[in-house]
């Protein structure tokens, strides 16, 4: 009998949304793979170290933390895993992103908003004192330093 291991490691698998799995025993590029599942894009799973598990029918189960698409450019390689991920769950994911971004960038531009507009006040202020004082520093004449010499008629 043969060595099983030595034939997985010299395959890559392609896991299908329907849990289909799908071996090949040569290189191919990302984007021949999509053009065989219209609809798909490819993604590289990235396993957990150790976090191997066997469920009850004796298969291993391998848990990942992310998935990482491939460009169309990319080769799929021998021994690795990878994933056929629909392109409705890659808009939802990127939509997902999006929002927690700008989420998480609004109490900053709101922080900067307000920052913003108090330095304004405060350069406002700053320019309307020295305004002030510009115009209070200003010549003017008094009335009471003009002598006024009466004429005799």
């Amino acid at each position: 009998m043969g060595n099983c291991q030595a034939v997985d490691a010299a395959a890559l698998v392609i896991q299908h949304p329907s849990g289909k799995i799908e071996r090949m025993y040569w290189s191919v590029t990302a984007s021949q793979v999509m053009k065989m599942n219209p609809g798909h894009y490819v993604s590289l799973i990235i396993p957990l170290p150790g976090a191997e598990n066997q469920d009850d029918s004796g298969n291993k189960t391998v848990r990942f933390t992310r998935v990482k698409l491939l460009r169309p450019s990319d080769t799929l390689v021998l021994g690795r895993a990878y994933r056929l991920v629909t392109s409705h769950e890659v808009m939802k994911v990127l939509r997902a992103k999006r929002h927690a971004k700008m989420k998480k960038e609004q109490p900053e531009t709101d922080s900067k908003m307000e920052n913003t507009s108090q330095e304004v006040a405060h350069e406002r202020t700053i320019k309307q004192r020295s305004g002030s004082f510009s115009r209070s520093k200003s010549w003017r004449p008094s009335l009471q330093s003009i002598s006024e010499a009466a004429v005799a008629s």
